[in-house]
């Protein structure tokens, strides 16, 4: 199976957008689109259809961050009941922490093009995850993000 592609849903009224335009980038995103999709407490979710605008530490500039899922469902009446919506960013846990600055250096004592990559991809996440957390506040909505352990994947 590809690790890109056109996700088809089984019920395509819970999808909140066009579910003929539905795009995961990853196997993680396909596997958690297929959970919600038949998931029994799911009400509604969307893929990559908000748009949050943030400003990037790189460029000074304004950009547009879609973040992977939100997920409108019920609460168990164990955990109070009603209902919440739930944006959902999904990432390996490498990814959702600083890099190491120990692995800075190449043999030669340079700083490696790698690390330097991971310290742009690092800012740009951060600042995105932050416009994330304050566009989610306004909307009462809570934003968390997803890697291997929350996805029980190894």
């Amino acid at each position: 199976m590809a690790y890109s592609g056109r996700f088809k849903p089984k019920n395509p009224t819970k999808y909140k957008g066009d579910p003929s335009k539905i795009i995961y980038r990853s196997m993680w995103e396909f596997k958690f689109f297929r959970y919600v999709d038949v998931h029994p407490d799911v009400i509604w979710w969307q893929s990559e259809e908000v748009v949050v605008p943030y400003y990037s530490p790189i460029d000074g500039k304004r950009h547009r961050y879609f973040p992977d899922v939100i997920v409108h469902s019920r609460v168990p009446l164990s955990k109070g009941g009603g209902e919440k919506t739930l944006m959902i960013e999904i990432k390996p846990k490498y990814q959702t922490v600083p890099p190491d600055i120990n692995k800075k250096k190449t043999a030669k004592g340079r700083v490696s093009r790698r690390y330097l990559n991971e310290v742009k991809t690092w800012g740009i996440n951060e600042a995105k995850w932050k416009a994330a957390r304050m566009y989610c506040n306004q909307r009462g909505w809570d934003f968390q993000i997803y890697t291997e352990d929350q996805l029980g994947i190894k």
